[in-house]
């Protein structure tokens, strides 16, 4: 075995990741953080320590294998050419002779120099589209595999195993040419069945192969999800590099690829990602592996700013079926997070600071509104996202002031200290709850009996049960609260600790709707929900004089 492996990393915020040599890891963040930085720099010092580099500060390589072991190593991936002072190795994308390389093998710590190319391969875009092309047919009992598809030239289970990978996400068989003449193609459509004594090389059974499609003629797509497994499986590199995996396949391809990539590429590698992409970072996490890394970075001015979620982080979020099944993992790619109760405060939210910045000529915040599907949720997502190290706020509706649950798990899952605002919020839920409701028990047990009169179908009329839930929300203060915000306080106290209150709670990332929910932006708009949320950006976000409340709301969640 002659292996070469990244043993540590260290990034220009003075964060070292030690790493194993079979690890797969994942690079992830906002735009221009340095995921694809760290890709390049990483290659470029392997090959000397003296590059130039600004995301990491420096690498820790280590090897395995003797001198006579590389010798034969290189021998058998390349062929060999006998000059009068040495023996060169020419194969793909180098050129070594035996001495040097004997030499920088043993001094391998200070860079791998030439023998780069031998054990790191770093897969660009265009890299990975040009992989598919046709290489020269060679011999294959004799001459020494230059290309991976002669691997799948060369055995039958590899070339099955390829095309049944490739029918997952195309739907359609990957069949090699064994009988091209100079070259080896693949081709993709529905493998044809020999019949009548015909092999893979009749010149009947070829025929039917050469009507279906060229692999490298077909889409991006196609060529580029064969060309990364194609290197990821088959390559003799010790170290692969992919920026982008995902690039131009569509999310359920890219989640089966993430997948793949786990699940399938030999033990005896490192492969390290950047990606901006949750579907593939889906498929990496449902495997479950305990080589896998998820490193974020972040840029804060000229510093890259790093941390790393271990197998037992990344097996602790995804064990959670809502993490697992909704977008809660895209806040790794953006540079703020602001959790929302639901999907309307998402949706409204995120239109009007779109409209602030329209026709401005400045750049729209990288801001992503997430839905947590209800206040009882807002601590499972707050606790995952601060396990990323993925800056957030939290936006709720003013009714969060109704019950020590969930209100002291956010404040305290946001670094609040409890004993801080306890007094005041037991102060201003009392004034609420001391007020009298707009309905009393009285007013309830006559307005739902007017509600059943009517009621006279076999099958109770959902119109029905929504009045009746309207009219039990009557009978609370906090209903009335909610629809009000912090007019509904009495001055002097109440008003004075729900202030101080909101001033805590700004601190630490949480802001109150202070005028009680998000339909109470725009009264003029009937509804509630989805339904307020399609009716009203249909007015005018940027300049509506009812909405200006709202703006500004948006404007305090980004500052």
């Amino acid at each position: 075995m002659v292996r070469i492996w990244i043993d540590n990393m260290k990034f220009n915020d003075d964060t070292s990741i030690s790493l194993n040599k079979n690890d797969i890891v994942v690079f992830v963040g906002p735009n221009n953080a340095g995921k694809s930085a760290t890709l390049k720099e990483a290659a470029l010092l392997m090959f000397s320590f003296t590059h130039k580099h600004k995301v990491l500060k420096s690498i820790e390589i280590e090897s395995v294998g003797s001198k006579v072991e590389l010798t034969d190593f290189l021998s058998d991936i390349s062929r060999s050419e006998i000059s009068a002072s040495d023996i060169n190795y020419i194969g793909d994308n180098f050129n070594v002779g035996k001495k040097n390389s004997e030499y920088w093998w043993e001094n391998y710590k200070t860079g791998l120099n030439n023998l780069t190319p031998i054990f790191v391969k770093s897969l660009s875009t265009e890299d990975r589209l040009e992989v598919v092309n046709p290489p020269k047919n060679i011999k294959l009992t004799s001459e020494n595999f230059s290309h991976p598809i002669h691997y799948l030239q060369a055995d039958d289970r590899l070339e099955f195993l390829f095309s049944k990978y490739f029918f997952q996400a195309f739907g359609l068989d990957l069949i090699v040419h064994r009988n091209a003449g100079n070259e080896v193609p693949l081709y993709v459509g529905k493998r044809p069945i020999a019949t009548n004594g015909e092999d893979r090389v009749s010149k009947s059974y070829v025929e039917k192969i050469e009507k279906l499609d060229l692999l490298h003629r077909q889409g991006d797509g196609m060529r580029s999800f064969v060309g990364v497994l194609l290197k990821a499986f088959i390559s003799k590199h010790s170290i692969l590099l992919i920026d982008e995996p995902e690039a131009f396949l569509h999310p359920p391809q890219a989640r089966l690829l993430g997948k793949m990539l786990v699940d399938q590429i030999p033990t005896d590698r490192q492969l390290f990602l950047a990606t901006h992409s949750e579907d593939l970072l889906k498929g990496l996490l449902e495997t479950n592996v305990l080589n896998l890394k998820i490193v974020r970075i972040r840029r804060e001015g000229v510093l890259n700013k790093v941390s790393v979620l271990e197998s037992s982080d990344i097996n602790s979020i995804w064990s959670d079926s809502l993490l697992r099944h909704s977008n809660i993992l895209s806040g790794l790619f953006h540079d703020k997070v602001v959790i929302c109760e639901g999907d309307s405060d998402c949706r409204f939210y995120s239109a009007v600071l779109s409209s602030i910045f329209d026709k401005t000529g400045n750049i729209v915040p990288d801001v992503l509104f997430l839905s947590c599907g209800g206040k009882q949720r807002l601590p499972t997502v707050i606790n995952a996202l601060r396990k990323l190290n993925v800056p957030l706020k939290v936006v709720a509706d003013f009714d969060l002031l109704n019950d020590i649950n969930p209100l002291k798990d956010i404040y305290e899952d946001l670094h609040g200290v409890w004993a801080d605002i306890e007094t005041d919020w037991k102060l201003v839920k009392s004034e609420i709850e001391q007020k009298r409701p707009e309905f009393l028990t009285e007013d309830v047990k006559n307005e739902i009996q007017k509600i059943l009169q009517f009621s006279t179908s076999r099958i109770f009329p959902s119109e029905s049960s929504k009045e009746i839930l309207r009219v039990l929300r009557k009978a609370s203060a906090w209903s009335e609260a909610k629809s009000i915000g912090k007019a509904y306080l009495p001055s002097g106290d109440a008003t004075l600790a729900f202030d101080r209150l909101q001033l805590k709670f700004k601190q630490i990332g949480l802001l109150l709707v202070e005028v009680g929910q998000l339909e109470s932006f725009a009264k003029s708009v009937g509804n509630h929900g989805p339904k307020w949320v399609f009716d009203v950006l249909n007015k005018d976000l940027k300049t509506d004089p009812e909405l200006e409340l709202a703006r500004n709301f948006v404007m305090e969640i980004i500052s």
